[in-house]
């Protein structure tokens, strides 16, 4: 029986709020069914296990985000620095707007269960490559001193983003109890690590 795409669409919220709330392991079928509002045997006819249905969750939740951050535009900042804070403040406003989205998407990077590690890996690695391909293409336009190696600078910026994207993820694994003193905090740390990089530290 054909899951119609209205539906398709309830069934995936549905089910998102249960793995939201218990994680991967502790989410049994039967409750993915209770809450969808169908029986345990149409959550396998149309998504042919627990594990089908979380990816499918997340390639939803990846959509969601691509299409809200609009990561295409990047490209198109002339201040690559600027940018990226622009896209850390639409991430965390995107996240509290959609919790059960971030606690989903926090679970499979950093809190993802032994059997499906290597998956995700496989799966998501080339998403993450690709946004990293943008950030590079706009870190292109930034003028660097004569004798600075452009790909290494671009790692240690990398580095830096990827040690704040980690810290706020281990912070705030609840986003519901985050208040706006730690989001002003966490970004004016950032952006000071940031001049720090792009002025230098000695005097």
């Amino acid at each position: 029986m054909p899951l119609q795409l209205y539906e398709r669409q309830e069934v995936l919220e549905a089910c998102l709020s249960v793995f939201a709330r218990h994680g991967y392991a502790d989410t049994s079928t039967g409750m993915l069914a209770e809450a969808a509002g169908i029986s345990k045997a149409l959550i396998f006819h149309h998504f042919r296990s627990k594990k089908k249905l979380y990816f499918s969750l997340l390639e939803h939740c990846f959509d969601k985000t691509r299409a809200a951050l609009r990561m295409d535009s990047l490209t198109s900042h002339a201040d690559f620095f600027e940018a990226i804070d622009h896209l850390s403040r639409l991430k965390l406003q995107y996240f509290r707007k959609y919790a059960d989205e971030y606690k989903l998407v926090y679970e499979a990077f950093y809190a993802a269960p032994d059997e499906l590690k290597e998956e995700l890996h496989e799966k998501y690695g080339q998403v993450i490559g690709s946004k990293n391909q943008l950030l590079e293409q706009l870190f292109d336009k930034v003028p660097l001193r004569e004798g600075v190696n452009r790909r290494q600078a671009f790692e240690l910026v990398m580095s830096t983003f990827e040690h704040f994207e980690k810290k706020f993820l281990e912070d705030i694994k609840d986003i519901d109890a985050m208040d706006e003193e730690y989001a002003q905090s966490f970004f004016d740390k950032m952006n000071g690590f940031c001049s720090m990089i792009r002025y230098g530290i000695e005097r």
